[in-house]
Formats: structure tokens, C-alpha cells, sequence
């Protein structure tokens, strides 16, 4: 190469990489602000309950997560982890939905209702009672799941026949196999939230083809 070629070659490359610095740091000026990392946290209110509750999350705890360990309500139980056991379920605005798949951050804005949530005071609510009249359950670490799908449905339809119930309680799980008391609970609740049935009339459920 000649000193003259080497001059012209240096030349245009100096050019091209003081354009190119042009280009870089304008699209550094547009670029927006980094995505938060995993364990950067962030504040967020979460209506759970009817109740608003400011809470430090990070963008990967789960709602479940922050129900049990920041906010304390342990109601909701952990099964699988992973969406299959349905243990784990809460009411994100009526509609049953699995906590441990679904993120904190993901919950803000709408109206979560856990099983703590469905007490009347101090007493039960219409299928938490009904629940333990029917003896829906065995070990019960299920139950608060297979409730809050109850509930959900009913909320959804109030006079479910024994079809749908089998369908709305389909992602619930129940190792102890107790599922035709559950549906007779279903049953009941169904009956009690219309005023058809008085609860605290012992282990009787309306009559019911649960098969």
C-alpha cells in the first residue's frame, strides 16, 4: 500500500466511525430506561380482601409467595408449584386463578379474595360451611383451593347442576379422593347462597345426583 492510499483509507474510516458515534449516542438517548433486574424491588397496592395493602415485591415473587410471606395470610396453600394441583387457588376479580402462577406485579389493580376473605366475621362463609358439614375433606390442604373454586363459580352461576360442578372444580386436585362429598358441598352452598338452605342443619345435603 502507498503512503498516499494508506492517508485516504485511515481518512474515511476515522469519518465513518465519527458518524457512527453520531448514530450510537442518539439511539442511547432514545433507548428507554433498563428493565428491572430480579431482585430489585418494587412497590405495589394489592386490594386483597377488600382491603388495600402497600407491599415491597420483587418483579418475580409470586402472588402466592407474597400472600403467605409478606402479607401473613396463609390460608392459600403451596402444592405443586407449578399450576397443577389447584391448592394454591385465589378470586382475582371473582374468577379463580392459580396464586403461584400469577405475579404480584401481575395483581395489582384487581380484586383478590382469599380464603380469609370469605369469613363473616367470625363465622363462615355460606361454602366454608358447607364444606365442613358435607365432610368435604380428609388431610384438608386441598380445601381452601377446591373452596375458592366453589366460590368462584358460584359466583358465576348461581345454580350450577352437577356437570358444571365437576368442570369448575376440574383444576382442583384431592389426593384423598373425597370429591363426591366436595361436589354434595357444592351442592349445598349453591342452595344456601339462595336462601333454599339453612346452614347448621347437620351432615344433610339436598338431594343430588353426584355420580
Amino acid at each position: 500500500m502507498t503512503r498516499r492510499g494508506f492517508l485516504t483509507s485511515f481518512g474515511a474510516g476515522a469519518a465513518g466511525v465519527a458518524v457512527s458515534g453520531t448514530i450510537l449516542a442518539g439511539r442511547a438517548q432514545e433507548t428507554p430506561d433498563p428493565i428491572l433486574s430480579a431482585e430489585d424491588k418494587v412497590k405495589i397496592t394489592l386490594a386483597v380482601n377488600g382491603n388495600p395493602i402497600s407491599v415491597l415485591v420483587e418483579p418475580r415473587w409470586s402472588l402466592l409467595y407474597v400472600l403467605r410471606e409478606e402479607i401473613g395470610l396463609t390460608g392459600t396453600k403451596e402444592g405443586c408449584g407449578r399450576g397443577e394441583c389447584g391448592a394454591c387457588t385465589v378470586l382475582l376479580n371473582d374468577v379463580p386463578r392459580y396464586a403461584c402462577l400469577t405475579l404480584a406485579v401481575e395483581a395489582e389493580g384487581m380484586r383478590i379474595t382469599t380464603i380469609e376473605g370469605l369469613l363473616e366475621g367470625e363465622r363462615l362463609g355460606p361454602v366454608q360451611q358447607a364444606f365442613a358439614e358435607e365432610d368435604a375433606f380428609q388431610c384438608g390442604y386441598c380445601t381452601s383451593g377446591q373452596i375458592m373454586s366453589v366460590e368462584g363459580l358460584l359466583r358465576e352461576d348461581p345454580s350450577p347442576d352437577i356437570y358444571a360442578i365437576r368442570r369448575g372444580l376440574s383444576g382442583n386436585l384431592c389426593r384423598c379422593g373425597a370429591y363426591v362429598n366436595i361436589f354434595k358441598a357444592a351442592q349445598k352452598a349453591s342452595e344456601v347462597k339462595k336462601g333454599r338452605y339453612p346452614l347448621g342443619a347437620g351432615n344433610t345435603a339436598p338431594p343430588a345426583n353426584t355420580r
